[in-house]
Parts: C-alpha cells; structure tokens; sequence
C-alpha cells in the first residue's frame, strides 16, 4: 500500500526537487565557525552547516549522543543550501560552531523552523542541562520554549565558541532549515507570523460560520459541505503549521500526527460532498457514480488513517486529496460545457488550488526547500480558492433566483391560492410546491390519454398569454392542427388504434415544441393546437411543418400487419392589435377550415 501511494504521488507531483545536495563528503569533524555578531553571517548560516546521514545498519544510526559517533565520521557541508531530503530512515546528524567575537555575553536563539519532526534532539554542551530532547514524538512541554518551532537558546560570552550537535530522525520527509537569530530577530518574526496566520485562520473561520449560517437558514446543504471543507482545511494546515500540536493536543503527541493525514482525509471528503451538491451532478450519470464510490473511498481511508503509520497515511491521503481535484475539475469542466456558468468559477477556483496543494505537497515530502514560504503560499492559494468559490456560490444564487422567479410566474394561475398562504415560505419550500403544481396539473389541467394540456388550461392560459403580448409587443401565434380522416381510422381499425395515432402525434408536438414556454393541447377528439409566445407566423409555420412532414412520412402497424399512414392540417394565426382571445382563435380555426378544404395536408396562415 505504502509503494503504490508513493508511486501516485510522485506521478502526480511534476516538480522536481529545487536543488541537489553536494555530495562530496570532507573528512574531519570540524566545520567553520559562524561569527553570531556578524548579521550577513547569520543569514547564511547554511553556509557554516555540515551534516552527517547515517543508514539503518551503520554505528551512528544506533549513536545516541555525539559521544557514540564513529572517531572518523565523515561531515558533508550543506555549501547553503536547506538541508531537505524525501522520506527516509536514516538518521541525520547536523554540527555547527558559532562563536561570539564580541565584546560581551550575548543570547541567540538557534531555530529549526520545521514543526513536522519525530525525534530532535540538541546538544550545546557537555553538561546534562546542555541537552533538549524534543520533537513530535515528545509532549510539546519537552521544547525549551513554547513555540511551534524548535528553538535553542544558546548564550556565549565573549570569545566563546560553542559547538552545536543535532540528531534528527522522522518517519516522514526531513525538512531542516535552519536559522540563528537574537531575540529581537525571533519576537519580530513571531509577531509578524502571528498577525499573518490570525487574519488567514480568522478569515476561514469567520467564512465557515456564514456558510453554516446560510446552511441553517436555507436548507441548501452545499453551503454546508463549504463551511465543513474550510474547517477541515484550516484544521489541516494548523496542524501542519505546527499549531494544533501547541494549542489544541500538546499532550498527546501519537495524536497530533495522526490528526494530520486524517485531518486531510476529512478535506478530501468534504471537498468531494461540496463538489458533488454544488455542480448539480445529475443522478445516476457516469459522474455520479465516480463521486458516490470516491466518497466511500474517503470514508474508508479515513478509518484507516487511524490504523496505519504516519508515513503511509500522508502518501495515501496526499494522493487521494490530488486525485480528488483533478477529478472534480474535469467534472466541473464538463458542467461547465453543459452551460451551467457557476461550474466556470469552481474550476478557476481549483486551478489555484491544484497549483498550490502541488507547490506544498513538495516541499512537505522533501522535493522543494523552503517549506515557510511554501506554506504562505498555499495559504494565498486557498485564500483565492475561498474566494472564487464563494463568489461561484453567489453566481449560482442568482441562476436559481432567476429560474425561481420564472417558475413563481408560471404557476400564479394555477396555484394562486397557494401563492397567496405560503409566499412567506416559498422560497425555501418551492420544491414541494413544484411538486405541488405537477400533481394538480395531472389530475385537472392534462389530457389522460396523451399526457398533453386539455382545452381547460389552454383557457385559463391563454387570456394571459393575450394580455402579455399586448403589453411587451411580442407576438403570440397559435397553431391549430386536425388529424385528417381520422374517423376512417377508428371505423376500420377500431377507437384502440386511433388512440395509438393520438399518442404517436402527442409525442410528435411535445418533441418540435421544444421552447420552455411552446404549449401543446388537445382540446379535442383529434384536434390539438400550439400556442407559441414571442413566435411570428414564418417561425409557426416552420414548426407546423415539420410536425406535418414527420407525421407524413410516419408509418405504424396496424392489426392484420397493414401499415397505416395518417395526415394532418393546420391553421395558424398571429395575434392583432386590439383582437380578442374569442376573435384571434376563431381565425385560426378558420384557417384550419381552409387547410381542410384545399384538400388537406398542409398548412394555411389566417388573414390579417
């Protein structure tokens, strides 16, 4: 398991590492000293850094002090570079020699500023109070000064020359970047990293309680899933962060590793939940299915996070969470080809993010140093993401209010008693009222034998549809169309071949009136009509034709193996200026006449 994440991570991590580590090895245990008064010096300190890795098997992987190392022990020096190594066994041994060539006793703080390391352990002396035993395996108590980060306070009178020992071992990648500051340096630092991570931390958190509150006052659960992944997120870069281990478990050292690759397994299901409710991934699709079997994934490997060892649940999770994003960004890339705009932010969204998660997955697993900046880095990549997709949930709010206020005007005329008892819930109830509309439409607006609209809708329908095309000036055409000879079809086949005819014809206006607002009706034993808002007579006409045309050249079997042919006629008529509703219907009707007696099976335009 652990080989086959490892192998998904580096395919999916296309870094590579941002330097090499010189290999020469110099004999000898001396390394130059650093002059700690000399500022330029204290900020190349890499450059007074030596190191030692010793595998599994060799005297100093066993060594416990410097004592026990080999009398040759062979230093590399780092030649300024961040000593940064993927995930490894070995043991690393660091020396470094500071001296003080002013002219008094001074204090300087030695800092490792990485948080994610197993066992650290500093010597500055040969005395037992000159040793730190330390790191994440240890209560956080164990560090001399409560601060995410490793610091050594180290004080030198003048003159003096003090020879600073470190043994380091991790089972995950080894980050370890060092610095020696005063203590003006580290306050200054800590204060200006204390103002970052509080307005980044804050942010998420105040942006997690509004999409929860939205959550309790909607019912729109993917406002729920968003608050849930930047909870799980914040959680997962604190923890990183070195953070979670001071405040929140500094007394369980087992379960501040663990809480980082589970942390991650939670953002990658919240990510996945949110993903799934936000693009509106239609059920029982391809999509669907990927996403319901990523989500039991999730689901499981966030139990087994608690089983396995830190170094093989970090692979395994960073892989998923990769996984994950590439998959729901080709996801949303397709919603986004459907039409739906708001998929069009959410893949902006994690574009930034993939960048960012690549960038810090990097450098946490040794392929890229400097592990601080990487770690702002991914904090401006989720700051963009948060925003982007807030900024996609605000996009889609308005898409559904613009459909909500489409459907509000749509069932005023049927439901207008309902309107009137529940407007104060109905946007949040406007799915059951849909639902509502539907049935109540079925049971008294629908024909039963065709599923088409019946001659009462169409009258209670159309004097609205009259009003509102004298109001906008947008034309209202109707079409009327009457089966030809459809009595011979009942005398010679019988009433239950005519309603096959009646149905396939249904289904055949259903198909070419395909605008949201093109009405199909039959108000009539085989006659129907279509009313078609902001519709001249050519695109009627248009419409009447092809419906005409595929009923003509349609053909269906008819008891005895005949085949049976059937036509159609049709009206149509535009509504005039200052025209009734009585007027305007009779004139198509008339126009149907006309169709019939030219001898049928086409299409007649009424007089204007």
């Amino acid at each position: 398991m652990s080989l086959f994440a490892r192998l998904a991570f580096l395919m999916l991590c296309t870094v590579i590492p941002a330097f090499a580590l010189a290999s020469v090895a110099v004999a000898g245990s001396e390394c130059p000293a650093v002059d700690a008064n000399d500022t330029q010096a204290r900020n190349s300190l890499m450059y007074y850094v030596c190191y030692h890795q010793s595998s599994p098997g060799e005297p100093a992987h066993t060594a416990l002090n410097p004592a026990e190392l080999p009398e040759h022990i062979k230093w590399t020096p780092s030649q300024g570079h961040e000593l940064v190594f993927s995930q490894t066994r070995s043991v690393y041994w660091i020396r470094l020699n500071i001296r003080n060539n002013g002219s008094e006793r001074r204090l300087w703080y030695l800092n490792l500023h990485y948080p994610l390391l197993d066992e650290v352990t500093f010597w500055r002396g040969d005395q037992p109070e000159d040793v730190l035993v330390t790191g994440d395996q240890h209560r956080f108590g164990s560090r001399l000064v409560d601060y995410r980060y490793f610091l050594l306070p180290i004080t030198l009178n003048s003159g003096e020359t003090r020879s600073i020992t470190i043994r380091i071992h991790s089972s995950g990648a080894l980050n370890i970047p060092l610095k020696l500051e005063t203590p003006e340096e580290v306050i200054a630092e800590s204060n200006h990293l204390a103002v970052t991570h509080g307005l980044f931390y804050g942010a998420i958190l105040v942006l997690a309680i509004f999409n929860l509150l939205l959550f309790f006052s909607s019912g729109t659960t993917y406002y729920f899933y968003n608050a849930l992944y930047m909870v799980a997120m914040g959680l997962f870069l604190f923890a990183m962060g070195g953070f979670a281990n001071q405040y929140f478990w500094p007394e369980n050292p087992k379960f501040a590793n663990t809480s980082i690759p589970l942390t991650l397994a939670l953002c990658a299901l919240a990510m996945t939940f949110f993903g799934r409710s936000f693009l509106e991934v239609a059920a029982h699709t391809r999509a669907d299915k990927t996403l319901k079997a990523i989500l039991w994934i999730c689901a499981g490997f966030t139990g087994l996070t608690l089983a396995i060892p830190y170094s093989q649940a970090i692979l395994i999770n960073t892989a998923l969470g990769l996984v994950i994003i590439f998959i729901l960004s080709i996801i949303a890339i397709s919603r986004w080809q459907q039409g739906y705009q708001p998929a069009k932010w959410y893949v902006l969204a994690w574009a930034i993010m993939a960048v960012g998660a690549l960038v810090y997955a990097a450098a946490a697993f040794g392929y890229l140093a400097d592990f601080l900046a990487r770690e702002s880095l991914m904090q401006v990549a989720i700051g963009g993401q948060v925003i982007l997709l807030n900024y996609a949930m605000v996009q889609r709010w308005r898409l559904l209010n613009d459909k909500l206020l489409e459907v509000e005007q749509k069932a005023r005329n049927d439901l207008e008693y309902k309107v009137h008892e529940r407007t104060a819930q109905l946007r949040s109830t406007m799915r059951e009222l849909e639902n509502a509309n539907r049935k109540l439409a079925t049971l008294s607006l629908n024909d039963s034998l065709t599923g088409l609209y019946n001659r009462r809708h169409m009258d209670n329908i159309l004097p609205d549809l009259c009003a509102e095309a004298r109001r906008t000036g947008r034309p209202l055409t109707i079409a009327l169309l009457d089966a030809d000879h459809f009595k011979a079809v009942n005398d010679t086949w019988g009433h239950g071949f005519g309603d096959t005819w009646l149905q396939l014809i249904a289904d055949i206006l259903t198909r070419h009136a395909t605008r949201p607002r093109d009405t199909a009706v039959r108000f009539g034993g085989e006659e129907f009509a279509l009313l078609l808002p902001s519709t001249d007579l050519e695109g009627a006409q248009k419409v009447c034709e092809a419906v005409l045309e595929e009923i003509r050249t349609t053909s269906v079997e008819a008891p005895g193996g005949a085949k049976a042919r059937l036509t159609m006629s049709a009206g149509i008529a535009t509504l005039l200026p200052n025209e009734n509703q009585q007027e305007f219907f009779e004139r198509a009707d008339s126009a149907l006449y006309e169709a019939k007696a030219q001898g049928r099976n086409q299409t007649v335009i009424a007089d204007t």
